[in-house]
Formats: structure tokens, C-alpha cells, sequence
């Protein structure tokens, strides 16, 4: 019997249970130190270090499978440095380009729009910079493929740095009102 589960990874957490690094980092914190999780579990994709939110967690190769693939969307609620334009969104939704591995690449067309009000998350154990160094601005992005450190940038590329990022939906799996570093046991994942 598979196990499947919701995380909500907290900022300043690797996505991986062990690391290759010899000895390994004091500031390295892995999954492992969150939950006691079934032997055999992964994570399915990944979120950066200092990215927080929605990572989902299986013991079943086939359903990591096919949450990576390009038809599962994922949604992510991103801050950036400034006041957005409409101009800068419309771009993201077009698809901008970017570098992977030293080499251009051109994302595929998303969903991006700019949030009408702040959303709500648990304070940050890293203190994101305030007003007083100018506005900030948050944006929905949602995309069927992920790249390293794509979002960051992709917002980049159009001018507005990333300060926080949050996955808030992979497929119809959503973060809701779970806190950093709680875990919720599935039956299975509704993508």
C-alpha cells in the first residue's frame, strides 16, 4: 500500500530527505527533520530552498510520474520587488526567455495575473524587506512545467524580482489553510 501525502514546506528546507554533501551544511535542513515519514517516500518535484508552500510526497514512482508531467498545473503566488505592470504580466503569460544550464530557453505560455489583495501566509522565519524600501507587489502564476528556479526567473526577466514564493496549488491538491511544516495524510492526490 502506497502513501501519499501534503507538505507545507517551510522557507530554509531543502525538498530532499538526504543530501550528497559530505559533511553536510549546518544551515542544510531536509524533509526528514519534519515528519516521520514511511520508508521510500519522495518528494514530487521541488521547491528551492527559500520557496515555501506545496510539496507533494508519494511512496509510488507512477504518480510522481504524473504529477511532473506537463498536464498537471501548478499555481504559485509570488511577491516581487515593485509595482508590477500589466505589460510584465502580459509577458509572463506569453512565455519570456530565460537561461537553464547556461542556454536560452523559452517558457511555454502560463496563467499569470496580478492579486487584487495580499494573501495571507504564516510570517516568514526569514523577514522579507519592508515598505520603506519601496512597493511590493504579489502575482499569481500557474505553469504545466518547471524548470530550476523558474518563476524566480521568469519575474526577473521581466523586470520584478522575486522576494517570496509560495506554491499554492499542484493540480486540484491546494495548500489551504495548513501551516509551515504541517504534513496531511492522502488516499490519493486529485490532479
Amino acid at each position: 500500500m502506497h502513501s501519499h501525502l501534503k507538505l507545507y514546506k517551510p522557507y530554509g528546507y531543502l525538498s530532499q530527505f538526504i543530501t550528497n554533501e559530505k559533511p553536510r551544511k549546518k544551515n542544510k535542513k531536509l524533509l526528514g527533520e519534519l515528519f516521520d515519514f514511511p520508508e521510500g517516500t519522495m518528494s514530487i518535484g521541488r521547491l528551492d530552498q527559500d520557496s515555501e508552500g506545496l510539496l507533494l510526497l508519494t511512496t509510488d514512482g507512477k504518480v510522481s510520474a504524473e504529477v511532473t508531467g506537463k498536464k498537471v498545473e501548478k499555481e504559485y503566488f509570488v511577491q516581487v520587488d515593485g509595482q508590477i505592470s500589466e505589460e510584465a504580466v502580459e509577458a509572463l503569460r506569453e512565455g519570456v526567455e530565460i537561461s537553464i544550464n547556461g542556454n536560452k530557453y523559452q517558457t511555454l505560455p502560463s496563467k499569470a495575473q496580478i492579486l487584487s489583495e495580499k494573501p495571507v501566509f504564516p510570517e516568514r522565519t526569514k523577514k522579507i524587506r519592508d515598505e520603506r524600501h519601496g512597493p511590493t507587489s504579489w502575482i499569481s502564476v500557474t505553469l504545466t512545467e518547471g524548470k530550476f528556479r523558474q518563476v524566480k526567473k521568469m519575474t526577473a526577466a521581466v523586470g520584478f524580482p522575486t522576494l517570496r514564493l509560495v506554491r499554492v496549488r499542484i493540480g486540484n491538491e491546494k495548500l489551504e489553510n495548513m501551516q509551515p511544516g504541517q504534513v496531511v495524510k492522502k488516499a490519493n492526490f486529485r490532479l
